[in-house]
């Protein structure tokens, strides 16, 4: 998986910013339209560059159009500065008065947003086979971003305005903060010294009371006198730390659970190191998940219990109980999937970077022993979000001189996980690249052969509309692989915002929406198309859904664990804690 160094990007587009003018230049030209030479200067060259060692090209006559249209744009804007009119700048990396008071920065940027437009229109016309279209225009973007006015301290006036103003000082504190990320080998989104796990995150209460070298297991204390009978196991991913789903009480996933009146037990993957290096998917599976189960029904006295999946957590819960059906068991009274793929065959932006020499790549370095460092997907991740997570941040700390402020779920999302490489690449083959999970005995796991429609539970599957890491409908697929001679089993629901926002979305905030449709049989567009939209959080809907296979109530634990699982140590437990720098 190629990774995103956003220090060495805002490097190389430092060293190139006095060719900015020329990009413009480059733009008028019509032998840089048809022809696209190397050697020209800025984003233009390198697209053109681009294009050309992949052996893609743009239709003559749409390129003439765009340096057509192009040319009219730029004339219009080069007018309405000739009258001092300034544009209408409606991007909010420039909504700040600097943007807007002064003419040339206004110029600047309109002139920025006009290049940025047509390049981007230019990646979208290339003659090429969709998945090399879809690499190019990623990368035309991550260009596009880099090169923003905003992202550099000549064209930047309000971090101009803060030089002056401090007389020097914002400039001297951007360094030491810049200088600080370098060694840390990223760049800071949140103050991290304002939490500490298990002190003002990861609070809920609880005992771990089971762990091997994979994972510890929770048991979280019960807040209700009385509880269902049957458990809830939660499987978050094991490529970021648990606690995304307990933040604070009044957003805790975990938290609302127990309020609900279910004995909750959750899954705390270790953090890998060097001893690590030569666990698989298999050992997930096994000494993971199905491992986890064991000890639940062990320490409850229940055959059946809900089992819960977000993410990766949820491929992985879902082959374990594939791979525990396939021996005869069948220990899920429900099973709670949200934004999980079992399905790979969209998986949106993640794509550009999974192909056969990529994953191969990966394989031939870690595939046999190693380990993929938590920056690497750190790094990727936030690519996809540059402007939000990469340039924000150099704007605010280095060139303003700012310090990022405390925010719980960007520590969560600084705080990450290694992965031991032959699981990582086994995952990356099997599922991204080849897409066999969906495919009924085409992997074995564990010693048997995977089937997802040998899962006998009723599901609920979540999905969030703007998630760029688990597109909606690619978490919708799973209606069809689950329960596939009794699709009344599943139920789909679909909420606002993104992959994190729209999961952690507690009822008392009266924010967002979500939409329902009994009917799952259908394809996602069809489904959405019929299906009710309602103002709030899902988690009611949820909480139903587990009260309903739930078991009947009974008098909750008075203590932890068992005779056999006795308390180790009180919750979070010490694997969350292990930081992957």
């Amino acid at each position: 998986m190629k990774t995103f160094d956003p220090q060495a990007m805002y490097s190389e587009w430092m060293s190139q910013l006095v060719n900015q003018n020329n990009w413009q230049d480059s733009l008028k030209s019509a032998a840089v339209w048809n022809q696209m030479p190397a050697g020209g200067a800025g984003p233009l060259s390198a697209t053109g560059d681009m294009l050309k060692e992949l052996g893609v090209q743009v239709d003559p006559a749409t390129m003439t159009r765009l340096q057509t249209e192009y040319m009219q744009e730029l004339g219009k804007l080069w007018m309405d500065f000739s009258v001092s009119k300034l544009p209408d700048l409606k991007d909010r990396r420039f909504a700040a008065p600097d943007w807007h008071n002064h003419a040339m920065h206004s110029y600047s940027a309109a002139s920025y947003l006009l290049n940025a437009r047509f390049l981007m229109a230019m990646a979208e016309s290339v003659q090429a086979p969709a998945k090399t279209k879809q690499k190019i225009g990623f990368a035309v973007q991550q260009m596009i971003d880099a090169m923003s006015p905003a992202n550099f301290l000549v064209t930047n006036p309000e971090a101009q305005t803060k030089l002056i103003e401090s007389k020097g000082e914002s400039l001297a504190k951007g360094i030491t903060q810049m200088l600080a990320d370098m060694q840390k080998g990223r760049i800071s989104q949140t103050d991290e010294s304002a939490f500490e796990v298990g002190k003002n995150v990861a609070t809920s209460q609880g005992t771990v009371v089971f762990e091997n070298h994979l994972f510890q297991l929770i048991q979280y204390t019960p807040v209700t006198k009385t509880v269902h009978q049957r458990p809830l196991l939660m499987v978050p991913p094991c490529i970021n730390k648990f606690y995304i789903l307990d933040l604070q009480p009044e957003n805790s996933v975990v938290h609302y659970a127990v309020e609900q009146g279910h004995t909750v037990f959750l899954v705390s993957w270790a953090n890998p190191d060097e001893s690590m290096a030569q666990v698989t998917w298999d050992d997930y599976i096994e000494d993971g998940a199905v491992q986890a189960i064991k000890v639940v029904q062990k320490i409850s006295k229940q055959d059946k219990i809900n089992a819960f999946g977000f993410c990766v957590g949820g491929t992985i819960i879902s082959t374990a109980l594939s791979v525990l059906a396939a021996r005869g068991e069948h220990p899920a009274s429900s099973l709670t999937l949200l934004t999980t793929l079992l399905d790979f065959s969209h998986t949106g932006v993640l794509d550009v970077f999974v192909d056969e020499m990529q994953v191969n790549m990966r394989e031939q370095t870690i595939g046999r022993g190693g380990l993929l460092p938590g920056r690497d997907l750190a790094s990727t991740f936030s690519s996809l979000r540059a402007n939000d997570l990469v340039w924000n941040y150099v704007q605010s700390n280095y060139l303003k001189g700012e310090a990022p402020p405390p925010f719980d779920l960007l520590y969560w999302n600084a705080d990450s996980t290694n992965l031991p490489g032959p699981m990582f690449c086994w995952y990356l083959r099997n599922t991204y690249l080849e897409n066999k999970l969906k495919q009924p005995g085409a992997l074995t796991v564990a010693g048997n052969q995977v089937d997802l429609g040998k899962i006998d539970a009723p599901c609920f599957i979540y999905g969030s509309r703007e998630d760029h890491i688990v597109p909606w409908p690619a978490a919708y697929a799973s209606t069809s692989l689950l329960n596939p001679r009794h699709k009344s089993k599943n139920r789909f629901v679909l909420g606002a915002s993104g992959h994190i926002a729209g999961v952690v979305n507690p009822p008392a905030k009266k924010k967002r929406s979500y939409w329902t449709n009994e009917k799952t049989g259908l394809d996602a567009e069809s489904w959405f198309a019929g299906a009710t939209e309602t103002p709030g959080s899902w988690w009611p809907q949820w909480a139903a859904f587990l009260s309903e296979h739930g078991g009947k109530m009974v008098k909750a634990p008075s203590q932890p664990g068992n005779a056999e699982f006795k308390a180790i140590e009180a919750a979070p437990g010490r694997y969350v804690k292990v930081r992957a720098d």
